[in-house]
């Protein structure tokens, strides 16, 4: 591989390895760093990318083979030793206190002091004001965490690591949950700390991005490194080649499945704001048995609020639900649990799993009454129920008792996934579905879909993805600022009249809706 000779190595790995109790994640890797540079690394999930990142910050030790700083061999006996030595790392997992507030978040473990040796919150907020001001990310910094969106809280996650002026910096899926102009101003930080001389070390599965922002590439396949090279050299197809040794895997296609009658219908949606104003504005929308009825927007756009009213996590929302044309009034999540709705949220870590349960306990959870008989388990029946779920969604564990957080982004989705199915739903809400996970996860999600609305059940999905939404849908419904902008049958939508009706910021327009909600309805 041929390179810039402005580009020197700042960090090399050589012959590393990681042994997990006879699993081998990383595999006698050779992995260099570059000054100045983005340093892009990518493969499945699975593949050793993040096991491979931990090692260079310090939270795991590799089990063979040595780590060079600046030429000399180093080890870091933990996180607190790498960030000593100029190591900081943006997990892809946020790594946030909820109940702190977002100066206290960038400054844990290293807060700043008074001549009295006292916490002085007023420079600490002073000074995350001033990295939160570097992202535009327009978050206060005496905001508690637990008050803010995901996106929001990436970028909390992003400006902590920012905070600490390293020399190598990595930052795993940074993108995953912030919206396209978030993405421009977080690619604008990370061209200036090239330009100071910074290393960043990227981890994506936006394939397209990899080959905006990198300068190198190393991919990744089963622990091992199948590919290195300059990206100015490669372009998305030889990447997918060195990831899983074919040309792509492709969108479930739709067959042609004709949807049913209607099963859900949402009438005035509303979600009062607590700073004032809406943040589901007045929405309605229907959807058949069988149908995958896409949600578009971006950040901020209503989206997840909107499926959170649905399922009843908001008591002061207002509105109509209707289940197969009968009015859902229970207010609670876990009664319209079993009037048929479902959930698969955005945040599958806080909201999805409890990652210190096994892959079973988690795929149960939720409908353990099914498995109760007077006041015990019937332990036969959640086994075989487990079992069933974890075939039919081909999720990749040894066994069902492994702890959930042991598996790779791509089967804890489909983890979560399966712990809504064992509900028994009518109704399957999927925010940001593909969030975080690599191609082949996101083909074999997709396919699940299609299956399960082959199958009749209606899904409402939401997404930020064009491509996903475009590929997937059936019907497309768009959002902006909690208000309905767009309503599109799959033969009629365009690219460009999504994303005008995405940009629309008061209410919809004729040209963008072609059908009035109440033709939807009733088709």
């Amino acid at each position: 591989m041929t390179t810039a000779p402005s580009h020197e190595i700042i960090l090399k790995l050589e012959d590393v390895s990681k042994v997990y109790a006879g699993t081998v994640a990383v595999k006698q890797a050779n992995f260099e760093v570059r000054k100045g540079a983005v340093n892009v690394l990518v493969g499945e999930n699975g593949a050793g990318k993040s096991t491979l990142m931990k090692i260079i910050a310090g939270v795991e030790q590799p089990t063979a083979g040595r780590i060079l700083l600046d030429g000399n061999e180093v080890s870091f006996s933990s996180s607190g030793d790498a960030v000593n030595r100029g190591i900081g790392m943006v997990f892809q997992e946020l790594n946030l206190f909820g109940n702190m507030t977002v100066a206290e978040n960038i400054f844990a473990t290293r807060e700043i002091t008074n001549r009295f040796r006292k916490i002085d919150r007023k420079a600490q907020e002073r000074r995350a004001g001033e990295f939160l001001d570097r992202l535009e990310a327009g978050i206060r910094p005496d905001m508690l965490v637990e008050d803010l969106r995901i996106g929001q809280q990436q970028l909390v996650e992003i400006a902590k690591a920012v905070s600490l002026d390293a020399r190598i910096l990595i930052m795993d899926e940074p993108t995953s949950a912030l919206s396209a102009a978030e993405v421009e101003i977080l690619f604008k930080v990370i061209a200036d700390l090239k330009a100071r001389g910074v290393a960043i070390v990227y981890i994506s599965h936006r394939l397209e991005e990899l080959i905006r922002i990198g300068d190198y590439i190393t991919v990744l396949r089963d622990g091992r490194i199948t590919g290195q090279e300059e990206v100015r050299q490669v372009d998305t197809q030889w990447i997918v080649r060195q990831m899983i040794g074919s040309d792509a895997k492709d969108f479930a296609k739709a067959d042609g499945h004709v949807p049913g009658e209607e099963v859900f219908r949402a009438e005035d949606i509303c979600l009062p704001r607590v700073t004032g104003g809406l943040a589901v504005d007045h929405v309605s929308l229907s959807l058949r048995a069988g149908e995958i009825l896409g949600i578009y927007g971006l950040m901020g756009a209503g989206r997840s609020e909107l499926f959170d009213c649905i399922m009843g996590r908001h008591s002061h929302a207002s509105g109509k639900i209707f289940i197969d044309g009968k009015q859902v009034r229970e207010r609670d999540t876990t009664r319209r649990i079993r009037r048929g709705l479902a959930l698969i949220p955005e945040d599958r870590q806080r909201e999805g799993l409890v990652s210190i349960l096994s892959v079973a306990s988690n795929l149960t959870l939720a409908s353990l009454s099914r498995f109760v008989s007077l006041f015990h388990i019937r332990g036969g029946a959640e086994r075989q129920a487990v079992t069933q779920m974890v075939r039919e969604l081909a999720i990749k564990v040894a066994d069902p008792a492994q702890e959930v957080s042991s598996l790779s982004g791509g089967n804890q989705q489909k983890v979560v996934i399966g712990k809504a199915l064992l509900t028994g739903p009518k109704v399957l809400l999927m925010d940001e579905p593909s969030r975080g996970i690599d191609v082949g996860a996101k083909a074999d999600v997709f396919r699940t879909m299609r299956k399960l609305s082959r199958d009749g059940l209606g899904i409402l999905f939401a997404t930020s993805d064009l491509d996903e939404v475009m590929a997937l849908s059936d019907r497309i419904a768009v959002m902006s600022n909690g208000r309905l902008t767009g309503m599109f049958d799959r033969a009629e939508a365009s690219e460009a009249a999504i994303v005008a009706a995405s940009a629309l910021g008061h209410g919809p327009a004729p040209h963008i809706l072609p059908q009035n909600l109440e033709s939807n309805a009733d088709d």
